[in-house]
């Protein structure tokens, strides 16, 4: 099975989100959605992801499933995101023939996941976030620019992105972004509009 090509803009969304936020996204052109849920039981968030597909299979979008990998399998999800604690791509890889992508926070981490052939990396906090309870220390451009130059698969900057600093993340190179609250906080749909437009016009 062909993997599908990665979308510019990954939206991070929770149980929360589910139905209204998430249609509104995909309705306004989102086309890669991730569900991230790390304190509901393992079946509430089986629920979510299962209504999640119907949306995204709806509008011809993309489903990735944050650290668990058996819901992504059992949700019929095109992806999985790995943490560092989770399991190895490798391991993964042996009951997976997805979308495999983990989270990165150093140029180690970065090489080593590039070695095991994940499909990307998610490369952050580029920002101070105010979505992830344990975020670590802001990367910044450098390391963003850093980790550009040294790795050939794709990177999705994450981490405290929004409208008045996607620029600088477009111009450091980096093609894919992950967002929550810069598109879910406000009006969605003219937040979605300003972020595919910047894209459009930057690339």
């Amino acid at each position: 099975m062909k993997k599908p090509k990665l979308p510019h803009i990954c939206l991070i969304i929770s149980s929360n989100d589910i139905p209204d936020k998430a249609e509104r996204a995909l309705k306004s052109g989102i086309k890669w959605l991730q569900l991230r849920e790390k304190e509901l039981p393992r079946k509430k968030i089986l629920y979510s992801a299962l209504k999640l597909k119907e949306l995204t299979h709806k509008h011809n979008a993309i489903l990735t499933i944050n650290d668990y990998l058996d819901i992504a399998i059992a949700s019929e999800a095109e992806g999985v995101h790995l943490g560092q604690d989770d399991l190895t791509i490798d391991a993964a890889k042996k009951i997976f023939s997805g979308i495999i992508g983990i989270s990165t926070h150093n140029l180690q981490e970065a090489l080593e996941a590039e070695k095991e052939s994940a499909d990307y990396i998610g490369f952050g906090p580029i920002f101070k976030t105010i979505t992830k309870k344990d975020a670590l220390e802001p990367r910044g451009f450098y390391m963003l620019s850093l980790i550009q130059k040294k790795i050939r698969i794709p990177i999705v900057a994450i981490g405290g992105i929004k409208l008045e600093n996607i620029e600088k993340i477009i111009e450091c190179g980096c093609k894919h972004i992950a967002v929550s609250s810069g598109i879910l906080i406000g009006n969605i749909e003219k937040n979605i509009e300003k972020f595919m437009n910047t894209f459009e016009q930057l690339n």
